[in-house]
């Protein structure tokens, strides 16, 4: 068994795939319209066959409480893996992205958290070379 996708809410597809293909530097895999709203997926052009992320509108009302929740807690939606996160931050910060803070220790990792302006808190982290 493996995991072939795996969702994030957002606010607005198209924005939210501006931002995951241009900012986070995913690639759009799938894209059908769907009525409103479309089935559309990104994945890491490291592994176009891997692993998609859906960004999924929010149009059951639940979700978006449940969004807002974790983002009012600071509890990400989703963490993605970085190979230099120190770069990926400048890089990232330079864009105008808000950061949380900047990347911190975490024992075997160091992580950051960013808004993905689609309403979610994303972390992204650097295992040690140890881990």
């Amino acid at each position: 068994m493996k995991i072939n996708l795996t969702s994030v809410m957002v606010d607005d597809q198209m924005k939210a795939l501006k931002f995951y293909t241009e900012v986070l530097g995913f690639i759009k895999k799938t894209d059908v319209p769907l009525g409103k709203f479309h089935w559309l997926t990104v994945v890491s052009p490291e592994l176009p066959e891997g692993v998609e992320l859906v960004l999924e509108p929010m149009a059951f009302p639940p979700s978006q409480v449940y969004q807002k929740a974790l983002f009012e807690a600071g509890i990400p939606a989703a963490s993605f893996a970085v190979d230099d996160i120190q770069q990926d931050y400048k890089r990232m910060k330079a864009l105008g992205v808000d950061f949380k803070s900047e990347p911190q220790s975490i024992g075997p990792v160091t992580i950051v958290v960013l808004n993905d302006t689609c309403g979610n808190l994303i972390q992204l982290a650097q295992k040690s070379e140890h881990f």
